[in-house]
């Protein structure tokens, strides 16, 4: 690998790249710079020959001009500095106090002989006058017959621009260099150049696009008028109203997360040992709310329950209906995150070694105590991580609250109202990062619960049979109360289908179509824009997470755990942070993207690629390494190992990233309504548009187009990925 002859190539290399690099953007900034001069030597030609006759309408044209040109400087003398009339007519009163100073210096009488002989002069280097840092020019104002000169304009052009351009182009200059440097040195050193310039990438990818729109957000919260102040957290975390938020945000989540737990446990244990019939169907329609729009369930619970609302005053007379607040949040987003916990506690159920409850049994001990001493305990590890994983997303949650907290305070919700309400970008900062608190927290709590006790359970071969520990009563109980959820989740979306043909959702319930027509033809620019955008970012997250799990399962390297840290990390941080990061980083050179689609894309492909990633590792664990280490003895490069060998083996963990990505991005709330523009829309939001201006029927139209298409592609993807009827347990009856 590193050999004399190497290191020595590689260094010259570099001081070959140094030096044209250096030459390349050094001639570039003298290019601006010659170009800013001859610029403002052109304004000052322009603007001298547009000196009023009244000299009462000259104060006015020096104000004139101030306005119309941000960035320059006027002062106006009239004659020449030794004339009996000479004196300074006005305009800013810094370059006429700089004037007194230095009027007797030699640069100046350089000026004022330039001025004489009709030329323009620029005073040499940067000049400091008050508050202005930036080049002075002397600009002679001619009589009609322009051979002699009357006055002179002082110009002063701030540089600030300038010296911007200047940053970035060095900045650029030595980004140039890094990534010379590092490509070069892995086609010198490295022994798997393609493994080098993946990691390359991905390093690349996350330090630009997590790690720095990150610590933007940060410097935000800690910097005040230019200087490190701690100012907006004392700010935030002495404020009753931001403290109020916090703790409703954290009821919320508990209540959402315990319910849902429950509910996912309940659903789970039935489809994985019991004998209830349907579990196609409850499977089915179990993980529907997963893969809804965000504001479709709340539009149905308003819709049902509101003030307004079918059930509250059409059936049961109800006039007031107090729907808004934590009781409503609750609800809603119960009903769309059990899923959550059913599918981590399905899957927790099923890996679960039925001989262990088999023996239970068998020793006659009764099928509860064989759940209470066997099932139960062992399926511990899987409750906390599903409470986790629901308490984590209620905090995250923006969509519900957005329309159904009323005065009910949340964290999501208050962070929005201070960027987009206040302008307080420092503040909403603050709030998502304080978002991130309540979830660390519980996180640990999480840990330090399941690592106190040992859940594995050393078996040989595993048993293909689940056991059946519900009791004919208990099975009965189960049905009941799966079906009642179950019916509830189909009144919810049945009553967003049905919001499509009322013509006045709470006022006049007749009949029509006009609806579809209306919608279909208003929501279409942002339909196309958003089924654009997620085709465009659904390959793209599919190939950099199964890349990135093939990296970090299979190579080894510096960094590793950095790197799966920093891929991860978009899982846990709220969705409004993300998005109030993203316009603090880009929203400025050198990488200006807000206001583009690109900004949207990088989004959606960042905020899911940790689900890619965590299904990638997982279906690459279950792969021998021999197979890939077999093909690389026949001569195949990473290249062809990878997508001839690594991507059909996992072919259902990447059509199933791409699958989930595509449907997230159909879905996004939180982080792109601060990303959105004119050009670039968003379905979701125009729902959200026409819901909070009481346009139920419309919104229900584009709601139910939306599941329609996210089902397609469901549909789509349980095509191509079966189950391998190998790996399909069946169910044992004792």
């Amino acid at each position: 690998m590193f050999t004399k002859k190497k290191i020595i190539a590689f260094c010259c290399t570099c001081l070959v790249f140094v030096v044209a690099d250096f030459w390349i953007f050094s001639t570039i900034k003298t290019s601006f710079s010659k170009t800013m001069a001859d610029n403002a030597k052109t304004l000052g030609k322009t603007i001298a020959t547009s000196v009023p006759a009244d000299k009462d309408a000259v104060s006015g044209w020096l104000q004139n001009l101030s306005n119309a040109y941000p960035g320059y400087y006027f002062c106006y003398f009239e004659g020449l500095p030794g004339e009996d009339d000479f004196h300074a007519v006005g305009g800013e009163p810094n370059l006429a106090a700089y004037w007194e100073q230095h009027q007797n210096d030699e640069t100046f009488a350089k000026g004022i002989e330039s001025v004489s002989y009709l030329e323009i002069f620029t005073l040499p280097g940067q000049t400091k006058i008050g508050t202005i840092n930036g080049s002075l020019l002397f600009v002679p104002v001619a009589n009609a017959e322009q051979d002699t000169a009357i006055g002179f304009l002082l110009i002063a052009a701030d540089a600030s621009a300038a010296r911007s351009f200047y940053s970035l182009v060095d900045a650029l200059s030595i980004i140039a260099f890094v990534l010379f440097a590092l490509g070069f040195g892995i086609a010198t050193f490295s022994r798997d150049p393609m493994t080098g310039y993946a990691l390359l990438i991905l390093f690349a990818i996350v330090l630009t696009f997590v790690a720095y729109p990150l610590f933007e957000a940060v410097r935000l919260t800690l910097i005040s008028d230019g200087k490190f102040s701690f100012s907006t957290w004392k700010v935030v975390l002495t404020n009753s109203q931001y403290l109020l938020a916090l703790w409703g945000s954290i009821k919320l989540g508990i209540c959402t997360a315990t319910i849902s737990t429950i509910i996912g446990f309940v659903f789970a244990f039935a489809i994985a040992r019991t004998n209830i019939k349907g579990k196609k169907f409850i499977n089915a329609l179990a993980t529907m709310p997963v893969i809804s729009p965000p504001f479709s369930l709340t539009l149905s619970i308003i819709l049902l329950f509101g003030n307004n609302g079918l059930i509250t005053k059409q059936i049961f007379g109800i006039t007031k209906s107090n729907i808004y607040g934590l009781g409503g949040l609750t609800l809603v987003q119960t009903v769309s995150m059990f899923p959550i916990a059913f599918m981590t506690l399905q899957g927790v159920l099923e890996a679960i070694d039925s001989t262990l409850e088999d023996a239970s049994l068998d020793l006659n001990a009764s099928r509860w105590q064989t759940f209470k001493n066997v099932t139960l305990p062992l399926s511990v590890p899987g409750i906390l991580s599903a409470w986790l994983l629901v308490f984590t997303s209620s905090l995250a949650d923006f969509a519900n609250p957005l329309l159904l907290a009323g005065s009910y305070r949340v964290l999501s919700v208050e962070s929005y109202i201070e960027v987009t309400g206040m302008n307080r970008l420092n503040n909403g900062s603050a709030l998502s990062l304080l978002l991130l608190l309540p979830t660390l927290m519980a996180f640990f709590i999480q840990r330090y619960l399941t690592n106190k006790k040992s859940y594995v359970v050393v078996t040989g071969k595993p048993s293909m049979r689940l056991s059946n520990l519900a009791s004919k009563g208990t099975q009965r109980f189960l049905s009941i109360f799966i079906g009642t959820v179950i019916a509830f989740v189909i009144l919810l979306y049945g009553t967003i289908v049905a919001g499509c043909f009322v013509k006045n959702w709470g006022i006049d319930y007749r009949f029509t179509l006009a609806n579809i027509p209306e919608a279909l033809t208003r929501g279409k620019d942002s339909m196309i824009s958003t089924l654009i955008l997620a085709g465009i970012a659904t390959p793209i997250a599919g190939l950099l997470s199964m890349l990135a799990a093939v990296l970090i399962v299979r190579k080894k390297f510096p960094g590793k755990r950095i790197l799966e840290s920093l891929i991860m990390a978009p899982y846990a941080i709220p969705g409004t942070l993300m998005g109030i990061s993203y316009i603090l980083a880009f929203n400025k050179p050198p990488i200006l993207l807000v206001g583009t689609g690109a900004i949207l894309v990088i989004n959606y492909v960042i905020r899911e690629m940790p689900v890619g990633v965590e299904g990638g590792i997982a279906s690459l664990r279950q792969i021998d390494p021999a197979i890939e280490e077999a093909a690389a003895d026949l001569g195949a490069d990473q290249g062809k190992i990878f997508s001839g060998i690594i991507l059909p083996l996992i072919r259902p963990a990447f059509i199933s990233s791409m699958s989930y990505t595509f449907v997230r991005s159909m879905t996004a709330v939180s982080a792109i309504i601060f990303l959105i523009s004119a050009r670039w829309y968003h379905i979701t939001i125009q729902i959200y548009n026409f819901s909070e201006n009481i346009r139920f029927g419309l919104a229900s139209v584009l709601s139910t187009a939306l599941i329609i298409i996210i089902l397609l592609v469901f549909g789509l993807m349980r095509l191509l990925v079966r189950q391998s009827e190998h790996l399909e347990k069946t169910m044992s009856i004792q």
